[in-house]
């Protein structure tokens, strides 16, 4: 993949902003952008619904591994008419805030719900989402606190994972045979 910027199917919807544009062998299109901070979101969220975009997938990941609250990335996937663009935001522990997409994109609810969850997020623009997995009792973000989610989805081994959960404790026999 050779990245541009000139050329690309997002360059008309995002004007303002510096888009790197690949395709790849089969001339498919790939567009990516670092928005400067989350208030960005919200004109880019709107722009590409105005635009047709579908909404893919949102992935929110500490920047550092097995960090537990230093920066965080926030990345939304979106496809237009079979390009996909990804944007990044930036999320710092000292402000935890994010716009909500969900009144342009219905199905950002259930990724807003479980991003706010488990890290903490809080996202304005829309009433407290209500919770997908934790019990209400349990503190929000515990699992970023316990086990970073990012260090889980970056391929942790079980071992691994056992060591960090039991970090400050005796690991069971049973954790440590693992491979």
């Amino acid at each position: 993949m050779t990245p541009t910027t000139s050329d690309s199917p997002f360059k008309a919807i995002l004007p303002y902003r510096d888009v790197i544009h690949t395709t790849d062998s089969n001339g498919n299109h790939f567009g990516w952008v670092d928005l400067p901070s989350p208030e960005a979101l919200q004109i880019t969220g709107k722009r590409l619904a105005e635009y047709g975009a579908r909404l893919c997938t949102i992935t929110a990941f500490n920047k550092k591994k097995f960090a537990q609250d230093g920066d965080m990335q926030m990345v939304y996937n979106f496809d237009l008419d079979g390009a996909v663009l990804t944007v990044s935001i930036p999320v710092t522990p000292h402000d935890r805030r994010v716009p909500s997409l969900v009144d342009y994109f219905a199905n950002a609810d259930w990724h807003e719900r479980e991003f706010a969850e488990l890290f903490e997020i809080e996202l304005t623009g829309r009433d407290a989402p209500k919770r997908l997995f934790l019990d209400p009792k349990i503190d929000t973000g515990v699992f970023n606190r316990l086990v970073p989610l990012s260090s889980m989805m970056n391929g942790a081994s079980t071992k691994q994972l056992w060591e960090t959960i039991f970090a400050e404790t005796s690991m069971p026999d049973w954790a440590k045979e693992a491979k």
